[in-house]
């Protein structure tokens, strides 16, 4: 996890995402999954440029069952955006910078 991400749990994905007074943009991935490698720098660099915009997650979907299933995650990467506790936005696999800006934008 980098210093501009947080962790997201089972446990506390709700006060961090759905509560959130802030779009929150979350990262489902996997340590084995390469495509989730690759984004994982970029996701990083979004948070850091959005910082105070917008709060940028990252779920491990091996360690978190439940969140994972409830949202129905199938293939990782996969990114949501969620905007007043709903999703508002998302996309699956991974995304150069420029699009994975382009997709922020386009919802924030």
């Amino acid at each position: 996890m980098g210093e501009n991400t947080v962790q997201l749990t089972d446990a506390n994905f709700d006060d961090q995402v759905v509560k959130s007074p802030v779009p929150v943009l979350v990262d489902f991935w996997a340590s084995w999954c390469g495509p989730c490698r690759m984004v994982g720098p970029v996701v990083e660099e979004i948070a850091k440029e959005y910082s105070g915009r917008l709060k940028v997650g990252k779920v491990n979907v091996d360690d978190n069952p439940v969140i994972t299933s409830n949202y129905g995650i199938r293939s990782i990467p996969t990114l949501i955006f969620f905007k007043d506790g709903k999703i508002k936005a998302q996309t699956v696999g991974a995304q150069a910078r420029d699009a994975l800006k382009a997709f922020i934008d386009q919802n924030l």
